[in-house]
């Protein structure tokens, strides 16, 4: 595989972004970089690292990967040549890694002033717990957004990794990077953008801070109004064990659900709470009547707000995404496109994931500038597979 800069049909084509690797948010942050057109070079250690990898790690997409054993000053200074003519450097390691490393901030701000040098933890670069080990449910487990999770009293349910990782990680590094480079465009001077995922999830939860701060929420689950605690605002199972999303909040909404599901002239008054219990079986019991196949052709594509609640492996198929080609397959692998979509400068999906760490030393370093490639990998400094 040959690779030539600046081919990116997205908006930040030309932009060039170094990722030294991680697990999680960042590659998930350099995907999307990757996926608007940026030129990123992925460095990973020899031999990769667990839990990331592989020809199906849609979160690699997009990049060369090159391995560097970062132990060795040759590869650190391949490093700080590449950053030279860099606009960003994406790293996800523990506050300190990289100063260890000799690739640090002000190291990396002595070859590149406009650099902008974006670091990905989960507790952030300050506080108690910045050198502690976590995963994505203890960082949103101290914001206050675990404990309201899920429609279950008796625990809180967490939705995988992506309230934390993608929702309070990646999303928000990607902010604070594209916001670094319009205000490094104008100064001229780079700058350390501090993303942490306990940062993120909290100001995502900002309305939840706010219904708070009303005096109109209730730290219970299943009991406020976007948590299960109105029966027009929940999850219903059908007669085959499937399950239909009902999001009927507003008067004129709801008007159009009950109408469709058909107790318009039975329901309970929904304005009164005490009457809720009674709502929520009259439509359980009225969604038992029917498949999800049955509801979905009654609901979908109108305005009651409610949709069949399906698996990713079907999601490709539904009319909406197909018609939208929110997935399509690249390269043998159904995936998501890029998003989101611009009307000029439309970013198209490029790269496959590599199938191992260093798939792609020489061909991308030679790429990128570097010269006597082949002296790096004969001495061991970097690595191709």
């Amino acid at each position: 595989m040959t690779f030539e800069l600046g081919q990116g049909t997205g908006p930040l084509r030309g932009v060039k972004v170094v990722e030294i690797a991680g697990i999680g948010p960042s590659p998930h942050a350099c995907m999307m970089l990757a996926d608007l057109g940026a030129d990123v070079i992925r460095i990973e250690r020899p031999g990769g690292q667990m839990l990331t990898g592989g020809s199906h790690d849609l979160l690699n997409r997009g990049r060369p990967s090159v391995a560097l054993n970062l132990k060795d000053p040759a590869a650190v200074e391949t490093v700080l040549t590449l950053i030279e003519d860099a606009d960003v450097l994406v790293e996800g390691m523990r506050p300190g890694v990289t100063e260890r490393m000799g690739l640090g901030p002000d190291v990396c701000a002595e070859r590149n002033p406009r650099l902008v040098y974006a670091r990905m933890t989960g507790w952030g670069q300050t506080g108690p717990f910045a050198q502690v080990a976590g995963h994505d449910m203890n960082y949103i487990a101290i914001t206050g957004t675990l404990h309201g999770l899920g429609q279950v009293k008796e625990k809180p349910q967490f939705p995988g990794n992506l309230v934390g990782d993608f929702g309070g990680g990646s999303t928000y590094l990607v902010i604070g990077i594209l916001a670094a480079l319009l205000e490094a465009k104008v100064s001229g001077q780079g700058q350390v953008v501090d993303a942490a995922i306990v940062d993120g999830t909290a100001s995502l939860n900002a309305m939840t801070a706010a219904f708070l701060a009303g005096g109109g929420f209730n730290e219970q689950r299943a009991s406020n109004l976007l948590d299960g605690g109105t029966p027009y605002y929940d999850i219903y199972e059908t007669s085959d064990g499937e399950h239909m999303s009902v999001g009927a909040l507003e008067p004129q909404f709801y008007e159009v659900f009950v109408e469709l599901l058909g107790i318009k002239e039975s329901a309970p008054d929904r304005y009164d709470p005490a009457s809720y219990a009674a709502l929520a079986d009259l439509i359980a019991s009225t969604f038992k009547t029917k498949t999800q196949a049955e509801w979905v052709e009654i609901f979908e594509g109108t305005d009651a707000c409610v949709a069949g609640i399906i698996p990713i492996s079907k999601a490709v198929d539904h009319p909406h995404m197909k018609a939208r080609e929110v997935f399509i397959e690249h390269h043998g692998v159904v995936q998501p496109q890029p998003a989101p979509r611009f009307s000029r400068t439309g970013a198209t999906l490029s790269h496959p994931p590599a199938p191992g760490a260093g798939a792609h030393t020489r061909e991308a370093l030679a790429a990128w500038g570097i010269a006597d490639v082949d002296v790096l990998i004969d001495s061991g400094a970097a690595v191709q597979i």
